[in-house]
């Protein structure tokens, strides 16, 4: 599972006025799901093939038969047998006999024949079905799991980057200095307590224990930084909606149903996935990836 969702779009009348929202109106459905999204465009073939082979991979390959001296089939056989790639297709065509035209490979493609003149409102609606398809197999729970580890562990770093560089920032250094002396407080009163617990020699206590620096410490340290640039403190949210989700998720025991739904049980709670707390966490993450990309901006500055 991913935050951002990348289509290319082949059509020779894409820079027209229709198409042109068509192509706002898809931007703006996958961003009401929290996606960061980027839908490439050519009007031919051979653009098609440039723009592919510099993107690298999509998410969704929308194409219509008829181009400026090519065919949207040029577009598939490319994917599948120069590529090999089994993409995502969406292949529409005024042409009522688009399913017998020779494909090398007609698997994972969805036909859309365009009826009579208002067809831009009905192919809008059907390429957002295809795309619900699509993010319903991102949302797969294991995949979702996934991608809560990997998005949150990036902002973990960047976050921890942040804090770093203006812990040794020189010029801080007398706003600085107070926060240190609380962090070294804290590693200390937690460094006693480690002691303490190996004194006690009781392996239970240790397994428990965490790192000397924790996350806790990296997000007091963040809220204080923040206070003294005059940003708002979104530490806190950081802390629950990043830190939390991603710690519960690592730990948490994949379970099943006997109707076979599949659920995450989490300190004795059950958590069913469904496409609103989908939505929830790819929020939260853009979120906040956002916020830590205009502080490391400013810091930069």
């Amino acid at each position: 599972m991913k935050l951002n969702y990348k289509i290319i779009w082949v059509e020779d009348k894409i820079q027209t006025k229709p198409f042109e929202t068509l192509v706002n109106n898809i931007k703006n459905f996958l961003n009401d799901r929290f996606f960061d999204v980027e839908i490439e465009t050519a009007e031919d073939y051979e653009e098609f093939k440039d723009k592919f082979n510099s993107n690298g991979s999509f998410d969704l390959v929308i194409t219509d038969y008829s181009l400026n001296d090519s065919q949207g089939n040029q577009v598939i056989d490319f994917i599948r047998m120069d590529k090999n790639i089994l993409t995502e297709v969406f292949f529409y065509s005024a042409n009522n006999q688009l399913r017998t035209i020779d494909l090398a490979n007609n698997s994972r493609i969805t036909f859309y024949t365009l009826v009579g003149g208002g067809y831009h409102n009905e192919l809008q609606r059907k390429i957002e079905e295809l795309i619900g398809l699509t993010i319903s197999k991102f949302e797969h729970i294991v995949s979702m799991r996934g991608m809560i580890m990997q998005e949150t562990s990036s902002l973990d770093i960047q976050m921890e980057s942040i804090v770093k560089s203006q812990i040794k920032n020189k010029k801080l250094e007398e706003k600085i200095s107070p926060i240190l002396e609380q962090i070294f407080d804290n590693i200390l009163k937690t460094a006693t307590e480690k002691y303490r617990k190996a004194e006690k020699r009781n392996i239970s206590d240790i397994l428990k224990d965490n790192v000397l620096f924790s996350s806790s410490q990296k997000i007091f340290a963040l809220g204080a930084i923040l206070a003294i640039m005059e940003e708002d403190n979104f530490s806190q949210k950081y802390s629950e909606e990043i830190i939390l989700i991603r710690n519960q998720f690592a730990h948490a025991e994949l379970l099943k149903k006997e109707t076979g739904e599949e659920y995450f049980k989490i300190k004795g709670e059950d958590i069913y996935f469904d496409a609103e707390l989908c939505k929830k966490i790819r929020r939260d993450i853009i979120t906040h990836k956002k916020n830590l990309d205009r502080i490391a901006k400013k810091i930069t500055e």
